[in-house]
């Protein structure tokens, strides 16, 4: 598809993500065809302050700029904010913006930021009319015709302005210096390069797509006969869970908590050298696609738009007639859509993985 008139010649590209980390790890294939092209223009993301932590492992772009918008769910909210947030676009001085969302969020009120902030071609999905607000505004047909994976709804949101690539797989690019930090860590915790690992990251940021601690513990407890070590992940806030799971296991002596001594990069690396994730829907799900490991997926029936894309898993759920709730918390009460996963098929849907992928060679840590 060839460009509208109004986006050949875009230099300075603004691309709207204002999320989860993993919302803009599931935006990386678009961005990277509106790098393509752009060529060698400029794009920046303006993203939450935990999407833009990404930006030093995405390539495609030049910069990043940090916003917790009002209108997005768990932000602060500062009018000052919103308003030199406006200023700085402004003096940026950007030719477009690309405003990507899921589809129960409006693209209106980054439209309109957009709009004070003079940027001439704005494109987003909206359902209702737009009027001036959005330059060039694509239908949004979800969910009355169809559901889209979260990632072929950007590609092909960009794809109207004849932004297109062919390579459609997640991006992060890990580095040296956090695979050195990381092999420190490791070592200091009796974990050798050499060994061989599973990371299992338990927590999630909405309650209702957590699998119960209980069941974890069961699960990773059966996997001490495979013979790796289980590496727990979590941030900082997560301690208390990684350390009640550790504790319900009736086998830990190959479980090693790192949960809240990571950083970013290094939880990157520590996934990508995995044999295996081990998680929920969460932002570390779409790590371990963007660096290819495979994962065991304890999918939540809330949102059919979010699952690992173009990578080796498994999605364990029980099926519950009020799936694809898109609630933070169980509606009903009973978490039956994760409860119902008995942890045997958890250890079944690992060995699986384990048995089909070639062993990956582990990276060289540290000295």
């Amino acid at each position: 598809m060839s460009a509208p008139r109004a986006w050949q010649g875009v230099r300075n590209i603004l691309c709207v993500r204002l999320d989860n980390l993993g919302d803009v790890l599931m935006t990386t294939p678009a961005i990277r065809a509106l790098r393509r092209a752009a060529g060698d223009g400029r794009i920046t993301l303006l993203a939450s302050h935990a999407g833009a932590a990404l930006g030093p492992h995405l390539p495609d772009l030049d910069d990043v700029i940090a916003y917790d918008a009002p209108w997005v769910k768990n932000a602060a909210g500062d009018p000052a904010g919103d308003r030199r947030m406006i200023d700085t676009l402004r003096r940026r001085n950007f030719d477009a913006a690309v405003i990507f969302t899921v589809y129960s969020q409006s693209s209106l009120p980054a439209a309109l930021m957009c709009r004070l902030a003079g940027i001439p071609a704005v494109l987003a999905h909206a359902r209702e009319n737009p009027y001036r607000l959005l330059s060039h505004w694509v239908r949004d047909p979800e969910p009355a015709r169809h559901v889209r994976h979260e990632v072929r709804r950007q590609l092909d949101l960009v794809a109207t302005v004849g932004a297109t690539c062919a390579d459609t797989r997640l991006a992060f690019a890990t580095c040296d210096a956090d695979r050195l930090a990381l092999g420190g860590i490791l070592a200091a915790h009796g974990v050798r390069a050499d060994q061989g690992w599973i990371v299992a990251h338990c927590g999630a940021s909405a309650a209702s797509r957590r699998y119960r601690p209980a069941l974890y513990a069961r699960a990773l407890s059966m996997l001490h006969e495979c013979g790796l070590k289980i590496v727990l992940t979590g941030t900082a806030d997560e301690r208390a869970l990684t350390a009640a799971i550790r504790m319900q296991c009736e086998v830990r002596s190959h479980i090693v908590d790192l949960a809240g001594r990571l950083g970013l990069g290094e939880l990157a690396c520590l996934i990508e050298d995995a044999r295996l994730l081990i998680t929920n829907n969460t932002g570390p799900a779409h790590i371990a696609a963007a660096v290819g490991t495979p994962l065991v997926d304890l999918y939540a029936l809330t949102n059919p738009q979010h699952s690992p894309w173009q990578v080796p898993h498994r999605l364990l759920y029980h099926d519950v007639p009020c799936r694809n709730c898109y609630s933070s918390v169980c509606r009903e009460g009973t978490h039956a859509c994760l409860e119902g996963v008995d942890p045997q098929r958890v250890v079944a849907a690992v060995h699986e993985l384990l048995e089909r992928q070639p062993e990956r060679p582990s990276a060289p840590l540290a000295d």
